[in-house]
């Protein structure tokens, strides 16, 4: 990862949560290794012009009141111990699908307005 420029790791890091997301939900990005990357989320989103994933994303970190750990098993402990995670993590899943944001256009887009670092 530090070999990427910063746009590759906007992309990268987009890229790895709509995966995980797709495949397992929130809970599997946050349990995955992927979870590492959960503090830029926000910032990700917001700098590709996906402001409604970035305030999902936002929600489902809101489950470790601040900052998420680095750690996998200190993430999965934070989870199973909020009594109101499951419920968060299941409604940020739900917005995730909806695709309220053409999340490939930004993306595409951003590659484009930056390609300059992709080449």
């Amino acid at each position: 990862m530090s070999a990427l420029s910063h746009p590759e790791r906007v992309f990268y890091i987009s890229q790895l949560l709509e995966m995980e997301v797709n495949n397992g939900g929130f809970d599997q990005f946050f349990f995955n290794s992927s979870g590492n990357f959960a503090n830029e989320l926000v910032d990700v989103f917001t700098e590709i012009g996906a402001e409604k994933t970035a305030e999902i994303c936002k929600k489902a970190i809101s489950v470790f009141d601040g900052e998420v750990p680095l750690g996998r098993d200190e993430r999965d402990d934070m989870i199973q111990e909020n009594d109101e995670a499951e419920e968060i993590l299941e409604e940020c899943d739900s917005a995730f699908y909806d695709y309220e944001e053409p999340l490939s256009e930004l993306v595409y887009a951003y590659v484009q307005k930056n390609k300059a670092f992709f080449t």
